[in-house]
């Protein structure tokens, strides 16, 4: 090593400030993202809470303020949180005691409110100087045995008191509540279920361990919101949610027709989907009927303004009557009363929040500390493990408090057999609690209970007081052993306690489960666009603009073109269908039919519609009812069958579709025929016939093999029949080619054949 390396190797392991940068932010940002994860948030499994959660029940506990108590100033609350407990801002720590108190967030609220603590519509609490609270009566599931030796406590942010690490849950919390969390690389969403339901899921499997998860699970028939609402999932769909930890639930509002004078009536909505606004119902009602147009657009768009008289021809007024009376009691008047309850209520489910999608996403903070997504019956499992070795701290604590008294009992009962023995030895003694122990066989804390006696303690009754409570209290400790002498005494108890809490805390479920098709979605489109399905022409030009045309009688020859463009695709549709584009890469892309605009100019660029991929270039234009089926390939003779739903894209840069080698290129696709054939052709003149039953169904990919191909060979066509005959297009020197008899034997062949060469050089035409 030189001098001058050396020498700069020495300045370097000198300077300790000089610090390598990417395993240091590398460290740092690991240590942030923790903190989030478990110190804000992601609740505990153990007691369903986050930290300032479960800091501000203990505070409020410490503070007398039961159920049963007077309530005081939220503002003492959250300044005695801050000062011992969470030194954070004030708005972390109000703004969850305010959710802890509100009756539409929590199923199960934990804190009673009084004053203005917000309302559903979205109106914040009042400042914590003006609102008052005491924890609620539910709140004992959490802290009742706080100060029984169940759970460890640990040193504070300033280590001049302790708390407890968690809060000993005598109910899976986190379930009933629910949890809202958005951490680093991870988010919680775990809706709330009903107490009886899942009370019953967890005593099940404590009392039989063995029990299987479908048998758990068949307690809880799904999440109960503390406003009500439907559910609408099928079974199958929310047992697979809970199983995996993450699915999504379609949730929607309930309602009730109410019959008005002279064959009058108005639909009036009575509960909402949870954490759903009727003021946002309102606002998407009255934008439904009086749609504006976007930024950058002069106009609103064709899909707006058919929805637009959609909603006219449905609605006359809709009106928020809630109050006092009826926490939701929307109102909505039909433009006539002729008009159809069914229909009215699909178009509102369709295109507004009175119907809407839940996400489940299970993270939790685990039994080892960890966060992890699991299933809801490991969450039950977990809890059941924390519940039983909760329970068992518990009585081991009792169990040694109850010893310790019968100790002294003993010692008490030892004096007063010898009451006069005592009284003479402490008398004549320099040192009583010794000569105590060392005359009566005493232990430390017998002889130290006994010189704090008072006299009244040697009279007569007492000692008959004191006999009957030694009494009782070897008969509380034998109960006490025996509950936790075996594992089956130990979940026995744990079962009795599940079953007091479940009779007094339960109530009926709030939220209905009834399965239903879903409005949203496809449903959705159908319901809107059945109102107005119209035939309608497309028309895409080499240039990529686009534009429709009313009706299907357009003559090609008429349709004008701007300078330097011509015709790419003249398609024949409906409103009611999706226009689709596939590229040169396989990428499809989606247009509602009603949303391409049907002026009289030259349309608009296709761009505005769509984002093509950066060097892709669009192959092929195609409408159908998106149930209907086509045949999709590529060049290289790979292919399958799919229904056009599965080429709808809701994002404008579309969806991967079809999967193609480099520089292959999409072939046409073509209407299916289940009970038909397809016949393909290849860049030789090659010609195969196979059963279209023979083709794969997919939603996307590469598919299988159509049709074998020689090297450099490419699928030039695809054409889809019925059977023999079949007229066949060509390009050569035939024409068209039947295919029929002797002919019809030779091609028809099964699928990922070569097939045999055409006629005349002939090359079949797609």
């Amino acid at each position: 090593m030189s001098k001058k390396k050396e020498s700069a190797g020495k300045a370097a392991s000198l300077d300790t400030d000089t610090i390598v940068l990417h395993p240091y932010t590398e460290d740092a940002y690991l240590r942030y993202s923790m903190a989030v994860v478990r110190d804000r948030a992601i609740a505990q499994i153990q007691d369903g809470q986050k930290p300032v959660q479960k800091r501000i029940l203990y505070d409020m506990r410490d503070l007398g303020l039961s159920s049963d108590a007077k309530a005081v100033k939220s503002a003492r609350v959250v300044g005695d949180v801050l000062g011992k407990l969470h030194p954070h801002g004030d708005s972390s720590v109000y703004d969850a005691l305010v959710r802890m108190a509100q009756g539409f967030t929590l199923r199960y609220p934990l804190i009673h409110g009084e004053g203005n603590f917000g309302s559903r519509d979205g109106d914040p609490a009042a400042a914590y100087r003006y609102t008052e609270c005491k924890l609620a009566a539910f709140s004992d599931i959490l802290l009742s045995e706080l100060d029984r030796g169940t759970v460890d406590f640990v040193n504070n942010f300033d280590n001049t008191r302790t708390e407890p690490a968690i809060l000993p849950a005598r109910l899976p919390v986190l379930l009933l509540n629910g949890s809202m969390g958005i951490a680093v690389g991870m988010a919680s969403g775990i809706p709330p279920h009903n107490l009886i339901e899942v009370g019953r899921a967890v005593r099940q499997l404590i009392d039989k361990p063995k029990t299987s998860d479908a048998e758990m699970l068949a307690h809880i028939l799904g999440p109960d919101f503390p406003e009500g609402g439907q559910l609408i999932t099928p079974r199958e769909e929310m047992l697979a949610a809970y199983a995996t930890g993450r699915g999504t639930l379609h949730l929607r509002a309930r309602y009730e027709v109410e019959e008005l004078a002279r064959g009058q009536w108005q639909l009036v909505i009575t509960e909402l989907p949870y954490q759903i606004k009727a003021s946002s119902v309102l606002e998407e009602i009255e934008a439904l009927c009086n749609p504006q147009a976007s930024a950058n657009a002069k106009s609103i768009t064709q899909k707006q303004s058919n929805v637009k008289q959609a909603a006219l021809m449905l609605l006359e007024k809709a009106t928020d009557e809630s109050g006092k009376d009826a926490l939701v009691r929307l109102v909505i008047t039909p433009r006539s009363s002729k008009q159809s309850v069914d229909e009215l209520v699909s178009f509102l489910f369709a295109n507004t929040e009175l119907e809407t999608t839940i996400s489940i996403n299970l993270t939790f903070i685990g039994l080892d500390g960890s966060p992890q997504t699991r299933g809801v019956a490991e969450m039950l499992r977990q809890w059941s493990q924390f519940r039983l070795k909760t329970v068992e701290r518990r009585i081991a604590f009792d169990l040694e408090k109850l010893r310790r008294r019968i100790h002294l009992l003993e010692g008490r009962m030892l004096v007063f057999l010898n009451v006069d023995k005592v009284i003479k030895c402490i008398r004549e003694s320099d040192d009583p609690k010794a000569d105590l122990m060392a005359k009566f066989k005493l232990t430390d804390p017998q002889a130290e209970d006994i010189l704090e006696m008072r006299l009244r303690a040697l009279a007569r009754l007492e000692g008959i007081r004191i006999e009957k409570e030694l009494t009782d209290a070897r008969v509380q400790e034998a109960h006490l052993v025996s509950q936790i002498a075996t594992d089956k005494s130990l979940r026995k108890q744990v079962v009795s306690e599940l079953d007091a809490d479940i009779a007094k805390y339960g109530t009926p479920r709030r939220t209905i489960i009834k399965e239903e098709p879903r409005a949203k979605g496809q449903a959705a489109a159908a319901v809107t666009k059945s109102l107005v399905d119209d035939p309608i022409t497309v028309l895409v030009s080499k240039n990529l603009w686009i534009r429709a045309r009313p009706g299907h009688d357009l003559d090609p020859a008429t349709v004008g073109w701007k300078a330097g463009d011509a015709e790419f695709a003249i398609i024949k549709t409906r409103t009611t269908h999706p226009v689709l584009f596939l590229d040169s890469t396989g990428r499809a892309y989606s247009i509602d039919g009603a949303a391409i605009p049907t002026s009289r100019g030259d349309g608009v660029p296709l761009s505005t519609l769509i984002e093509l991929q950066d060097g892709a270039k669009l192959s092929h234009v195609f409408s159908d009812d998106s149930e209907s089926e086509y045949v999709f390939c590529g060049s290289e003779g790979y292919g399958f069958r799919a229904p056009l739903k599965a080429l709808v894209a809701r994002p404008r840069a579309g969806k991967a579709f079809l999967t193609l080698q480099e520089g292959e290129l999409p072939l046409r696709p073509v209407a299916s025929n289940p009970k038909g054939f397809v016949a393909c052709g290849s860049s030789d003149g090659r010609l195969l016939i196979f059963p279209m039953e023979e083709l794969k169904q997919l939603d996307k990919g590469k598919g299988v093999k159509i049709m074998v191909l020689a090297e450099g060979e490419k699928m030039v066509a695809l054409l889809v029949g019925e059977g023999e005959p079949w007229e066949l297009p060509l390009e050569g020197k035939a024409t068209k080619f039947i295919v029929k008899g002797e002919d019809w034997a030779k091609y028809c062949m099964h699928r990922a054949r070569r097939g045999c060469q055409l006629p005349k050089k002939s090359v079949l035409a797609g």
